[in-house]
C-alpha cells in the first residue's frame, strides 16, 4: 500500500505559513518518525511527500529528508510558476532524484487561473521533464483545469482531494469532474475528503462523492491518500484508511491503493 499524499512541516522553519496557531490539533511539528508511529502506518510500504508551503525551502527540505528515508517514495513540491526563471527552476527540481509533481496551490486563487498562456511553457517543461501536474482545486477551478489538460495532454495531471467538493450539492462538480475524467492523463486521489464535511455530518456523509470517484477514474486513475495530518482536523489515520478500503471495491484495491500511484510517480515495484 502507499499512501500518495503526507505532509510533514516544522513550526517556523523551511517557509512555514500554515497551520496558523489557532487549528490547534496540527500547529506542531509533524516528521516522519510521527508518521511512522499511527495506528495504520505499518500497513503502508512507503508514502508521496507532498508540500505544505508556498516556498521554495519547503520543497528543499522534503528533498533532503527523502534522501534519507526509503520510506518516502516521491515528492510533490512547489516553484513558483510565474517566476522570469520558472522554467529552469522546473528543470532543476526534474534532476532531483524523488522529486515527481509539482503543485501550484490554487485552491484560493482565481477560478480561471490555469487559463493564463503565460504559464504555457512552464507546463510544457513540466510534460517534457516527465513530471505531474498536482492540481489543488475547488471545483470552480475545474472548467479552467479541463482546458489546461486539453491543451497539454502530454502533461499528467492529478486532482487532489476530489477538487474539494461540496458533499451537499455534487451534481455540477460530478459533471466537471467526467469532462476531466475523459482526458486520459488526467488522475484522481481519494483523499482529503472528510475535511470537507460539515462537523455534525457523520463519515459516511462522504460515500456519494467517493462512489462518484470512483465510478469515473478507477482503477487505474484513482489513488488513495491520507492527507495526514491535516486528516487530523476530522478523523484518524487507520480509521480513514479502513472507511477508503470500504468504498473501493475490492477488485480495485490493488489499482487505487498501490499500482496507479506507482505508475503515476514512476515508483518501482
Amino acid at each position: 500500500m502507499i499512501d500518495t499524499h503526507v505532509h510533514l512541516w516544522r513550526i517556523g522553519a523551511n517557509g512555514h505559513s500554515w497551520p496558523t496557531p489557532d487549528l490547534t490539533a496540527i500547529h506542531r511539528d509533524f516528521l516522519m518518525d510521527h508518521w511512522r508511529a499511527l495506528p495504520g502506518a505499518t500497513a503502508v510500504d512507503g508514502v508521496v511527500l507532498v508540500q505544505s508551503q508556498p516556498d521554495a525551502r519547503d520543497t528543499d527540505w522534503l528533498l533532503a529528508i527523502a534522501a534519507q528515508e526509503p520510506q518516502v517514495l516521491a515528492v510533490t513540491g512547489w516553484a513558483d510558476v510565474d517566476a522570469p526563471d520558472a522554467v529552469g527552476t522546473v528543470e532543476r527540481l526534474a534532476r532531483a532524484p524523488k522529486l515527481r509533481a509539482l503543485r501550484p496551490m490554487v485552491q484560493d486563487l482565481a477560478a480561471d487561473w490555469y487559463d493564463e498562456p503565460a504559464r504555457d511553457p512552464v507546463w510544457e517543461a513540466m510534460a517534457h521533464a516527465g513530471l505531474v501536474l498536482e492540481a489543488l482545486v475547488r471545483p470552480r477551478h475545474l472548467a479552467s483545469l479541463a482546458r489546461l489538460a486539453a491543451r497539454h495532454p502530454a502533461l499528467t495531471i492529478v486532482i487532489d482531494h476530489g477538487a474539494k467538493p461540496v458533499l451537499d450539492d455534487l451534481a455540477a462538480w460530478q459533471a466537471e469532474m467526467a469532462a476531466l475524467a475523459a482526458l486520459p492523463q488526467v488522475r484522481c486521489k481519494l483523499s482529503g475528503l472528510l475535511t470537507e464535511r460539515r462537523p455534525a455530518d457523520p463519515p459516511e456523509a462522504i460515500a456519494p462523492a467517493a462512489a462518484a470517484l470512483v465510478a469515473l477514474f478507477a482503477p487505474e486513475r484513482l489513488m488513495w491518500g491520507s492527507d495526514w495530518p491535516v486528516l487530523a482536523l476530522a478523523g484518524d489515520y487507520a480509521g480513514w484508511q479502513a472507511q477508503a478500503r470500504a468504498l473501493v471495491p475490492a477488485e480495485h484495491h490493488a489499482a487505487v491503493f498501490d499500482a496507479t500511484a506507482r505508475a503515476t510517480y514512476g515508483i518501482a515495484a
